[in-house]
């Protein structure tokens, strides 16, 4: 059940944790942004505001509701994604509570234009170290195995946590455009830098 991933050391673990943090900061500096949010943080928020839960816990919830349809469809995990689970809600939390959101419409564009970026930045880490892919990336190989492409099994998930999100009342707006547009992009720029793939025998 768990993905065969290098040996950890202390460098590859310190490039994972430190890489989910900056994914949850980066969270969070699009909620402070107010300009809308991307499609799981539209559902986080919406939640956050129908439950006890502040927008890092909604996020770990959900994490873990997710994690167990990937168990149910059998596909493999890794410490990658318990770390996921475990760390990026906390550092959504954490960064909410340092950062007041800012009174300068100015400064709330740069959140949120920064946001996806710091995003892909953590995400490069964390990726780049192959212990498992998170709880979401999962339900999304998990879905492909069973037929569904990975361009449409991704976006039915988006839309999905999108629309209940929007229904919850969830932040929307330009931002949300942006995150969609750019996360994908950076990702794809900044992985090579981080990338500790075990080399071939």
């Amino acid at each position: 059940m768990f993905v065969d991933h290098p040996r950890p050391t202390a460098l590859t673990t310190l490039q994972i944790v430190v890489g989910l943090w900056i994914f949850g900061a980066g969270l969070a500096f699009v909620v402070r942004g107010a300009n809308g949010q991307g499609a799981w943080t539209v559902f986080h928020d919406g939640l956050s505001q129908h439950t006890p839960l502040s927008i890092g816990g909604a996020t770990v919830l959900t994490g873990m509701v997710v994690l167990l349809l990937v168990l149910v469809m059998r596909e493999k995990i890794g410490l990658g994604t318990l770390l996921n689970i475990g760390i990026i809600g906390p550092a959504t939390d954490v960064t909410l509570w340092l950062l007041d959101e800012p009174t300068s419409a100015v400064l709330r564009v740069l959140l949120t234009l920064s946001s996806p970026f710091m995003i892909a930045f953590g995400s490069s880490l964390y990726l780049g170290v192959h212990w498992g892919p998170g709880p979401r990336d999962g339900l999304m190989t998990g879905l492909n195995r069973r037929g569904v492409s990975i361009r449409f099994a991704r976006f039915s998930i988006e839309l999905s946590a999108f629309t209940a999100g929007l229904v919850l009342g969830g932040a929307v707006g330009w931002g949300t455009i942006w995150a969609v547009v750019a996360v994908g992009p950076a990702v794809q720029w900044m992985l090579p830098w981080f990338d500790r793939a075990p080399s071939e025998p």
